[in-house]
């Protein structure tokens, strides 16, 4: 009997996988235990339908991805930080700062966890930042830091 998997099931199949199992462990196993359902022309459609879906979600987060690499492209953000003496920073400007001054300065939002910083930044100069924005697309920023 052939299934449609709505779980990954071990050693059986996995997550929207259509598969040739045997009728009993289909129906007494699979089905009720609602880990797939039977591979019928609705059942199928409604697959083709969920994978047609899921690429498109795909495509639109790619296309946001390129364009937010595109407005990133050579550009410098300014960082505004209070110091003490030797023009050591109190504290440390992180990836959580350089993400709201993404936002304010250049109008992309990005979560800060998206943003790696080539080194601890603890004093005043200019660093780079990396913006990883999809798998395969990211840019790098120039972060300046300055006296406030």
């Amino acid at each position: 009997m052939k299934v449609i998997f709505l779980q990954d099931v071990k050693g059986s199949g996995k997550k929207g996988e259509v598969k040739d199992v045997a009728d009993g462990y289909a129906r007494n196993m699979l089905i009720k235990k609602g880990l797939a359902v039977e591979a019928n022309a609705e059942n199928m459609s409604k697959l083709a339908g969920q994978k047609a879906s899921a690429q498109h979600k795909i495509d639109l987060e790619i296309a946001a991805a390129k364009e937010a690499a595109e407005k990133l492209k050579g550009k410098k953000v300014v960082i505004k930080a209070k110091a003490g003496s030797n023009d050591r920073l109190f504290g440390s400007v992180t990836a959580g700062n350089v993400a709201d001054a993404i936002a304010e300065q250049l109008g992309v939002k990005l979560d800060k966890k998206k943003i790696s910083l080539s080194s601890d930044i603890k004093n005043f100069g200019s660093y780079t930042a990396a913006a990883k924005l999809y798998n395969g697309i990211s840019e790098t920023i120039d972060v300046e830091v300055v006296e406030a």
